[in-house]
C-alpha cells in the first residue's frame, strides 16, 4: 500500500475517514475514547506537515436523519482536548456551510464534519453524496479499518475521485493481523468467544490452519452442535467443559484454557467468555485475560465487548495490539473481500 509519508501534504486539503463510533451514555457523554486516541498519530503528522485536515466519521445508526444525541459535538471537544487547540466543526458533512469552512481552513487547522450517517447516501454509497464529499478535498486518507468491510460512500466512493492513502492506524491494523496470518511464532492459540457461530465459523476454520489450538466459548460450541456445523480441524478445537448455557465458564474450563495459553507465543483473542457486564459472571474472561498477559506472548485482541471489558479492568495496555474493529477483524482474518482496502489498491 502507498503511504501518506510518500507525498507532499503541505497546503493540501486532506479528507480523513476516521471511526469515531464510540460508546456513549444516554446523555451523549463519551464512555471510551480509545478510537479517538488511535487516530491522533495520523492527525498530528498532517498538522506538523502543514496540511488542511478535514475529519469525517459516523456515530451510531441514525438511519439517514439527524439525531441530536448522535451529533459529534463531544468528539469535537475530546479532539480539541487531545490536540491542544480548538477543532472546528461543521453542522453537516456536505453543503454550503461545510464548503465555506473548508475554503477558509488554514494549514495545520482541523475541521470535523458532522455525522456521515445523517445522510442515507453514506450507507447506500450514493454517487451524488460521494461527489459532494470529494469536492471538499485534494487527497483522501482512510483511517477507519473498523468499517473497511462496508461498501459505504466515505469508505469506497471517495477514492474514485481523489488520490487515496491509508492512515497510520489502518497500516498498523493490517501489519498486526498479517503477523497473525503469515508465519506466526508457535505455538499459536486463537481464542474465539461470544456467540453467533455462523459469523465465526469461517475465521475458526481459516485460523485453524496455522493455529495449534482454537479455544471457543460455550455459546459457540452449543450453536455448532445445534446447527450441526462441523469445523475443518475438529482435533484443534477446545470448548468449554461445563453447561453450554452457563453465563460464565467453570474452574475446570478455566484451568484447561490457561494450560494451553501459558505455553503460547502468539495469541489471537476476539469475544468474551461470559456475561462480562455483570461482575458475577466475569471471572472466566478475566482469568483468560490474565493468562494471556502472563504468557508474554505476542497478543492481538479485538471485538467491542472484549475491549470494553479490558478497558473497565484497566488491562488494555497489557496487550501487544488492540484492533479497533471486531467485525472488520473477523472479516480480514476470514479472507473476505474488504471493499475499503480494495479501494486503496
Amino acid at each position: 500500500m502507498k503511504s501518506i509519508k510518500n507525498i507532499n501534504v503541505a497546503e493540501k486539503r486532506i479528507l480523513v475517514r476516521c471511526d469515531f463510533n464510540i460508546p456513549m451514555d444516554g446523555d451523549g457523554n463519551i464512555l471510551d475514547d480509545f478510537r479517538i486516541r488511535e487516530t491522533l498519530p495520523t492527525i498530528k503528522y498532517l498538522i506538523e506537515n502543514k496540511a488542511k485536515i478535514i475529519l469525517m466519521s459516523h456515530l451510531g445508526e441514525p438511519g439517514g436523519k439527524v439525531v441530536n444525541v448522535l451529533k459529534l459535538d463531544k468528539v469535537q471537544e475530546k479532539l480539541s482536548e487531545f490536540l491542544g487547540f480548538v477543532v472546528k466543526k461543521a453542522e453537516d458533512c456536505i453543503g454550503p456551510e461545510a464548503t465555506e469552512l473548508v475554503t477558509n481552513l488554514k494549514s495545520g487547522e482541523v475541521l470535523l464534519l458532522e455525522n456521515l450517517r445523517f445522510h442515507k447516501g453514506e450507507t447506500e454509497n450514493d454517487s451524488e453524496f460521494t461527489k459532494e464529499l470529494s469536492k471538499l478535498a485534494d487527497i483522501y486518507v482512510n483511517e477507519a479499518f473498523s468499517v473497511c468491510h462496508r461498501a459505504h460512500a466515505s469508505i469506497v466512493g471517495v477514492s474514485k475521485y481523489l488520490p487515496a492513502f491509508p492512515g497510520f492506524l489502518l497500516e498498523k491494523e493490517i501489519f498486526n493481523l498479517n503477523r497473525i496470518l503469515e508465519n506466526p511464532e508457535k505455538p499459536m492459540i486463537a481464542i474465539i468467544g461470544g456467540k453467533k457461530v455462523e459469523t465465526k465459523t469461517k475465521v475458526i476454520n481459516r485460523i485453524s490452519k496455522s493455529a495449534d489450538f482454537v479455544i471457543i466459548s460455550g455459546l459457540i460450541k452449543k450453536e455448532a452442535i445445534e446447527k450441526k456445523i462441523e469445523f475443518d480441524f475438529p482435533e484443534k478445537i477446545i470448548g468449554s467443559s461445563d453447561s453450554l448455557d452457563a453465563l460464565d465458564i467453570n474452574e475446570k474450563s478455566i484451568e484447561l484454557f490457561k494450560e494451553k495459553i501459558k505455553n503460547a507465543k502468539t495469541i489471537l483473542w476476539n469475544g468474551p467468555f461470559g456475561k462480562t457486564e455483570d461482575k458475577m459472571y466475569m471471572k472466566g474472561t478475566l482469568e483468560i485475560a490474565k493468562a494471556i498477559i502472563e504468557s508474554k506472548a505476542y497478543s492481538v485482541v479485538g471485538g467491542g465487548e472484549t475491549i470494553e471489558f479490558l478497558t473497565r479492568e484497566g488491562l488494555l495496555s497489557e496487550f501487544s495490539h488492540i484492533c479497533t474493529g471486531g467485525g472488520a477483524m473477523l472479516s480480514y482474518l476470514s479472507g473476505d473481500k474488504m471493499p475499503g482496502l480494495e479501494a486503496l489498491n
